[in-house]
């Protein structure tokens, strides 16, 4: 179940700047004419790092994503879909979502080399529905998109929900999964429910906060399947497993499978990361999560921020855990707020597979420098990580990285740079927020931001 633990209120999004801009074809950009905005831009082709984890640690990681449900609980056995696996697209879907959808199962033939097709027919192993949002906060408030096992539409899943039906933990063979997703949210939003909740629907049915580099975890940084998810779903349908085995018989096979299909990973050494306490992660939740007061928001987070240190942790989870009391200073105390934004920083450049999570910082501490008239520094702070936020197909972190940089250049007296830079990203705007309002307000948001503006 994928849930909006990092709705930024900086959500950032930027693509990469034009060193010796193309007047004629710049001036060639059409618009929308019903909204006064360019066109929809989308990620055409995928640029996935490869994984880059030691076959000791990826071992570890596979048993724990297929022996234990977020919750904690433990399944007895393995569980996939046995020979090739149907999906079907039902509801009201957008243009958009179809698209994303046939890349996605492209990505997933060619890259995890499962034998997954599309089909018209009435029933499919995999049954994608496209229902309103306002639906699937009906029944789940907390979740963006949701994925249950034995049932194929949402009539089917309202009959079975308070049975043991639709539990994973009563599964033991995976023959018809259903896929939730909102049909009307942005473009962006729709792509991440599919990428996670398809690759849940086909294998890992946890989500742990331990993996820095992966969709499998729930603070939500990584929104499409990296290198190492799809490394991980090959390893799943790997010929040497089927279901049913024991964990037992699964760890005995994985070093050879993982010496097949990550043999890079022989040779890296293992981190063998702590596992992640229960209490930090409900702290976490319910620091970024719906519900919570502003004072019990605050306190969560710095109950995370102390479970993290007393752990002596300096990982990934570390600097997670400054950036969530980052985002819950910011509308009392802006200065202690950016002083833990800069820990941030510094704790996640020390761990290896965070370029994302550092682009989002990067945002944060931008937007800081854009305010106390330091436009230099902001381009500084934005630069380096305009193409990270681009190949990791994230337009929302792409476009507010531009309309930054556009803001930047503005109070640098280069108000043509700005104007050309602000106008390529609201392409990127459309995909990451979707409705014409939402890429307006982030406008005026940003924009806010600029002394020089009054803001």
């Amino acid at each position: 179940m994928r849930g909006g633990l990092l709705a930024l209120g900086l959500a950032a999004s930027a693509c990469m700047p034009v060193a010796s801009p193309d007047i004629a074809t710049r001036a060639a950009v059409s618009m929308d004419s019903s909204t006064g905005l360019p066109p929809m831009k989308s990620f055409s082709k995928p640029r996935p790092s490869p994984a880059m984890v030691s076959n000791a640690d990826l071992s570890r990681d596979i048993l724990q994503l297929a022996f234990s449900l977020e919750s904690g609980r433990g399944l007895p056995a393995f569980t996939r879909f046995e020979g090739p696996v149907t999906l079907r697209l039902t509801g009201r879907p957008s243009q958009t979502m179809v698209s994303d959808l046939n890349q996605l199962v492209h990505r997933l033939r060619t890259e995890a080399q499962i034998d997954i097709r599309q089909v018209q027919a009435p029933v499919a192993n995999i049954t994608v529905e496209a229902i309103p949002r306002a639906e699937i906060r009906r029944y789940l408030p907390q979740a963006a998109c949701f994925v249950v096992p034995n049932v194929s539409s949402l009539p089917e899943y309202l009959s079975a929900r308070r049975g043991d039906t639709v539990s994973w933990t009563t599964v033991v063979r995976r023959e018809r999964v259903a896929v939730f997703i909102p049909s009307d949210a942005a473009p962006q939003e729709v792509r991440d429910c599919l990428h996670e909740e398809i690759a849940q629907a086909l294998g890992p049915l946890n989500d742990m906060y331990r993996l820095a580099h992966s969709v499998f975890n729930d603070d939500n940084v990584h929104t499409v399947l990296t290198g190492y998810d799809m490394t991980v779903l090959r390893a799943f349908y790997a010929p040497e497993l089927r279901t049913g085995m024991s964990q037992r018989d699964v760890a005995a096979r994985l070093p050879a499978i993982l010496a097949r299909v990550n043999p890079a990973g022989n040779a890296l050494p293992a981190r063998r990361l702590p596992s992640t306490p229960p209490a930090w992660t409900d702290a976490v939740q319910t620091a970024l999560g719906p519900g919570a007061s502003p004072a019990e928001r605050r306190a969560a987070a710095s109950e995370a921020l102390s479970i993290a240190a007393t752990l002596g942790w300096t990982d990934h989870r570390r600097g997670f855990s400054h950036y969530v009391m980052g985002r819950i200073l910011q509308g009392a105390d802006a200065r202690a707020a950016q002083a833990q934004f800069i820990l941030a920083r510094q704790y996640f450049q020390r761990a290896p597979d965070t370029e994302l999570h550092q682009a989002y910082v990067a945002s944060q501490l931008a937007a800081y420098a854009l305010g106390d008239r330091q436009p230099e520094e902001a381009l500084a702070l934005i630069g380096p990580h305009l193409d990270t936020a681009a190949r990791h197909e994230n337009a929302a972190l792409l476009a507010t990285l531009m309309l930054l940089r556009a803001e930047a250049l503005d109070a640098s007296g280069r108000l043509s740079e700005g104007r050309q830079v602000r106008l390529d990203s609201l392409g990127w705007a459309r995909y990451g927020f979707g409705s014409d309002w939402a890429v307006r307000a982030k406008l005026r948001e940003i924009g806010s931001l600029n002394p020089l503006k009054g803001g």
